[in-house]
């Protein structure tokens, strides 16, 4: 049995800036996998929280009973500097204050820093390059600047994340069904996955075009295996985004159940034993991202959705009208907003003022957009 809370103190950029970054390392310290979950990478996304919070809570109780198979890392909150991002009483978190930049944008290629040097020692024992590329990528994070607190974060983080065999980023959406983005090379994992979940739908990308947390770990893995396609080079990562519904989903009941759930996949994955505690369900195939649509506003307006969160449309069908707000028309006129393709509404805005491009729902289809190009991310 092993339960350890570990608190890493950020000091600020500027006098009283300072903050703590906790988090959790229960079971075994030989197991011989290593999962790790982090939420609220989004500061304003809050119901990871709560699943992890109530996760937390089930591994402690599998940990007593000697239950794990595996060692568990957890950071319920692991963005402190962005759960303090509050600016005349309303939380932002999202973004960087100091650079601008996406939260969840513009993680380290790995294979720029250190590929070049473990295409030269990889050698003929899958097991062996595994053990040489984790102890590099363990090196590489051990030597990351930390010199301002946004690097102090970035840096505990990736530490913990570097050799990790799961690697689950918990986000949410707007208004939104549960959803999962991974590597079209992980889809047969993550369908079980979703089947414990309930996913709404599993969407595909091996980059997405922003850098994006959970795509750092198998990128490295991938791309060395096809600069040494004669070296053996498993990909032992399964890593993921997990976007559990919308900003306002945050229920100890249903967040409980959204644990029980992860709970459950991890039990199923030889990742501890003992009772299970619920059914896997059959969810839907899963479907390259650049099939998704994501709908914008043309321009200012006030939204007036036309359908429901789930529903399946046709290319050309109504999801909402634009209430006109300035000009001779000016709250008479009404702005229809049609799908560009065929699929089911996994979400909606919930502000419904929107300005010029604003994202106002994403439609999941079976049909590649060209439309959509290299960058696959919204905001």
């Amino acid at each position: 049995m092993s339960f350890e809370r570990i608190s890493k103190t950020l000091v600020g950029d500027t006098p009283g800036r300072s903050t703590e970054l906790n988090y959790f390392r229960i079971g075994p310290d030989a197991a011989a996998n290593k999962v790790y979950l982090q939420a609220a990478l989004h500061a304003d996304e809050q119901p990871g929280i709560l699943i992890l919070h109530h996760l937390l809570q089930l591994l402690r109780a599998a940990d007593a009973a000697g239950e794990l198979e595996a060692q568990f890392v957890l950071f319920p909150m692991v963005n402190p500097l962005g759960m303090g991002d509050i600016e005349f009483g309303q939380h932002q978190g999202r973004y960087n204050r100091s650079t601008g930049v996406n939260h969840n944008r513009g993680w380290p290629v790995l294979y720029d820093a250190i590929g070049a040097e473990l295409v030269a020692r990889l050698g003929a024992d899958a097991a062996e390059n595994i053990g040489l590329v984790r102890a590099a990528l363990r090196d590489w994070a051990e030597q990351l600047p930390r010199v301002t607190a946004l690097e102090q974060w970035r840096q505990c983080v990736m530490r913990e994340a570097c050799d990790a065999d799961y690697v689950f980023d918990v986000h949410c959406d707007d208004d939104a069904l549960v959803h999962i983005f991974t590597i079209p090379q992980l889809q047969d994992n993550m369908q079980q996955l979703a089947g414990w979940i309930g996913a709404a739908a599993t969407l595909l990308a091996e980059d997405s075009g922003g850098g994006s947390f959970d795509e750092v770990w198998p990128a490295i893995w991938l791309q060395l295996a096809r600069e040494c396609p004669d070296k053996p080079l498993p990909l032992p990562v399964v890593s993921c985004t997990l976007e559990f519904r919308g900003q306002f989903d945050t229920f100890d009941a249903l967040n409980r159940q959204d644990a029980e759930n992860l709970y459950d996949y991890f039990q199923a994955q030889g990742l501890i034993s003992g009772k299970a505690i619920g059914k896997k369900g059959a969810p839907p195939a899963p479907t390259d991202l650049r099939a998704t649509e994501v709908l914008r506003a043309p321009q200012a307006g006030l939204l007036a959705y036309c359908v429901e969160l789930g529903d399946e449309v046709h290319k050309g069908d109504r999801v909402a009208d634009l209430i006109r707000l300035d000009g001779d028309d000016a709250f008479v006129e009404r702005i229809p907003l049609l799908a560009g393709t065929s699929g089911r509404v996994i979400s909606r805005a919930t502000t419904k003022y929107v300005w010029r491009n604003a994202n106002i729902a994403k439609i999941v289809g079976s049909e590649i957009l060209e439309s959509r190009g290299a960058y696959l991310l919204s905001d």
